[in-house]
């Protein structure tokens, strides 16, 4: 039996680094992530870009060729921040446990794969790996995480990438953590009743921490994708550790979007398309024999 599992990426809309410290999080699954195909083969193969995620995930799992690609890629020339590693990793647990014949329930599943990719990374909130166990608009906090009212916002790159590991240092070694936390924690319990709203208050509370912290978080095309936003009626921020990546936004209504996207098209800026995803599954009408 062939078969193929696709596992959601993720956007961060509020509670950044704050969610490292155990503070709540908002993070919404979205179409683009890892997909693993599954097909026989006489011994454990594995095909995969970074072998540290998905190589001790699938440690003496009975023969087979787990191979992994993009599912559905954004249309960047280097990463733009959807979480990719912790996608792969679920992806992995999910083609294995078809494999093998195991049926996890996901908060089990979500426990497992964050032990898998903390382990590859060294550390991390596991926020990542809960929107692809999980998929659709998610409350994080510590290992749990609760299903909100659908949002989709919109996704800007900013046309670079950027490394989480570096900003994470920096913030953990900065000593206003404690009120930051209490701040982001406030935001994100406001963030349902007004998501607008508490995305700008996000980003502020964001941009004022890095600029304490010494960390490297606004860049021009993050600051212009922000102004933007206001200036179509809505808000917009980095989704993640900042210094790059992608930035998401929210507006009122279709029409400030689409001001919006005409705004950032206009100066040369990427939208990148995203629906929601449900959680990691088994991709139908791939299966063959």
């Amino acid at each position: 039996m062939r078969a193929s599992f696709v596992a959601p990426g993720k956007l961060v809309l509020a509670g950044e680094y704050a969610v490292i410290d155990g503070a709540p999080a908002i993070v919404a699954a979205v179409d683009r992530g890892v997909r693993c195909a599954l097909s026989p083969a006489e011994r454990l193969e594995i095909d995969a870009p970074d072998l540290r995620f998905v190589g001790p995930v699938l440690e003496g799992a009975p023969p087979a060729r787990f191979a992994f690609t993009p599912w559905n890629p954004a249309p960047t020339r280097t990463k733009a921040g959807f979480g990719s590693s912790a996608a792969a990793v679920v992806a992995a647990l999910i083609a294995r446990e078809h494999l093998e014949g195991v049926a996890r329930d996901p908060a089990e599943r979500l426990s497992v794969a964050m032990a898998h990719h903390r382990g590859a990374q060294g550390s991390g909130s596991g926020i990542d790996v809960a929107a692809s166990v999980f998929g659709g608009v998610l409350r994080f906090q510590g290992a749990a995480a609760r299903a909100l009212p659908d949002i989709t916002p919109l996704v800007v790159w900013s046309g670079r990438s950027a490394a989480t590991g570096p900003r994470v240092e920096r913030y953990l070694a900065w000593g206003g953590r404690s009120a930051f936390v209490d701040a982001s924690t406030a935001i994100v319990d406001a963030f349902p009743e007004d998501p607008i709203r508490a995305l700008e208050a996000n980003r502020l509370l964001l941009e004022a921490m890095a600029s304490e912290a010494g960390l490297d978080y606004r860049t021009p095309a993050l600051d212009a994708i922000g102004a933007l936003a206001r200036g179509a009626g809505g808000a917009a921020k980095p989704s993640g550790a900042g210094g790059g990546d992608s930035a998401v936004a929210l507006f009122p209504d279709p029409e400030a979007a689409a001001r919006f996207t005409l705004a950032v098209e206009g100066v040369g800026l990427i939208v990148i398309a995203v629906t929601l995803a449900r959680a990691a599954h088994r991709a139908p009408g791939e299966d063959h024999e």
